[in-house]
């Protein structure tokens, strides 16, 4: 792929899937995970039913998670590489039955590509279901209000069945927040009559419609990396040809573009790839099987080269961007707010005494913090806490900011997803 390709404007807003872009306002909004509770459609998602009794083993060898233990009714964030243990894909998986498996994201084709190119005793169909994420500290409350009953058993990564306007939903206890949290999923059919529910039921908790404008920021106070903004799939190299062709032809526009921005500026498309480590999924790596990728992150657990950390960019130096407005001549490349809203991956440079030392990505303003964040894939000897480091912004050849920040920890927010529901 020519590099200046990367570069062009998205077609449409990555932001519009989510419905709306604000509700009450984003502002507003962005509260609502830490003092009451949203509901997100992540409906778009894609679903693939894998049923057959060699699903794990399809799995398995096309993860590098251990599906050793893998509980019906239990999901798992599973991750998929290539031999250079690059990303390809991710998303969750879902345990129906001894031999089903529902998986949620752009995995969904990974895996079915590896299945009709293999030979596994499995069938694989599409499916179509809303999914619709509940999450904050009164998330619970709304939840069981609208179902009816009690949610308190639900382990974490685990799922209860339970009806919800008399249709049937399962409930995912997960929390992409970084708060308690649900997603709620079902045939899609009956999504608007559970969606008008909940808001039904959340009303006297404070609940909030979560618009386009601010779904991502929870993603980036919490550390959830995500595929076209933290990182791009690697699915470009020759490897690859037969199974991009087969993804773009799948795939809406929407999700088979991939576009970048900011101040970094690679040699090759690889270098906007990451591997698990790098993203702070080291611990999903398991080394109990044979996987693609598994030489090369075996190596890497060994010697990791990068980690994630937030930084948390100086305010006065964002003051100049924006005030560079303003004044005459040339100004700095605008700070979409709260964040970038077309769907580029946006990567900047980061640099510590002149040398380069990080990538940070998800630029975006936490309202709740008052600051400007961003995820950062950084040298391991800069990493630690409280490091200062230099973010430059701005588009080659465009004129650039050096802006001050801090290393913080990832995630920012305090991971309170596994937080006792017993007694809520």
């Amino acid at each position: 792929m020519n590099l200046q390709d990367l570069r062009r404007t998205p077609p449409g807003y990555f932001t519009s899937r989510w419905g709306q872009p604000e509700y009450t306002d984003w502002q507003d909004e962005s509260l609502s995970w830490k003092e009451t509770c949203y509901i997100g459609d992540w409906s778009f998602l894609w679903e693939r039913r894998f049923k057959g009794p060699d699903v794990l083993k399809l799995l398995s060898d096309v993860s590098v998670n251990s599906f050793e233990k893998f509980a019906i009714n239990q999901s798992k964030h599973v991750i998929h590489t290539t031999e250079a243990g690059k990303i390809i894909a991710e998303g969750i998986a879902t345990r129906l039955s001894d031999d089903e498996v529902m998986l949620f994201g752009r995995g969904t084709f990974w895996v079915d590509y590896k299945l009709r190119h293999g030979n596994y005793k499995v069938i694989s169909k599409p499916d179509d279901w809303f999914n619709f994420q509940v999450s904050g500290p009164t998330a619970i409350h709304v939840v069981e209000r609208a179902s009816g009953q009690s949610l308190r058993d639900i382990k974490f990564m685990h799922n209860g069945r339970i009806k919800i306007a008399g249709h049937d939903v399962l409930a995912l206890r997960q929390g992409m927040a970084g708060e308690i949290g649900y997603e709620l999923q079902g045939d899609i059919a009956h999504s608007q009559d559970v969606y008008q529910a909940i808001l039904q039921a959340g009303e006297e908790f404070g609940i909030r419609q979560l618009g386009g404008r601010t779904a991502f920021i929870n993603h980036l106070e919490a550390c959830f990396p995500t595929i076209v903004t933290d990182y791009l799939p690697a699915i470009f190299g020759d490897d690859m040809k037969d199974y991009l062709a087969e993804f773009k032809s799948a795939m809406p526009a929407f999700a088979s573009t991939f576009n970048v921005a900011g101040s970094f500026e690679g040699q090759d498309i690889s270098d906007w790839y990451r591997n698990p480590i790098e993203l702070g999924w080291g611990k999903r790596i398991v080394l109990d099987h044979d996987f693609i990728g598994r030489e090369a992150l075996e190596a890497e657990l060994a010697n990791p080269k990068r980690t994630i950390r937030t930084l948390v960019w100086n305010a006065e130096d964002i003051a100049d961007v924006n005030a560079s407005l303003y004044r005459d001549g040339p100004s700095y490349d605008f700070m979409e707010m709260p964040r970038d809203q077309r769907g580029f991956m946006y990567a900047d440079k980061v640099m510590k005494d002149g040398k380069f030392v990080g990538v940070a990505t998800s630029r975006g303003y936490s309202y709740s913090f008052r600051q400007m964040l961003s995820l950062c894939t950084i040298d391991i000897e800069h990493a630690e806490p409280g490091t200062e480091v230099t973010v430059v912004w701005g588009n080659p050849r465009h004129p650039q900011k050096s802006i001050r920040a801090t290393v913080a920890p990832a995630p920012y927010k305090p991971d309170n997803r596994r937080a006792e529901v017993a007694t809520v």
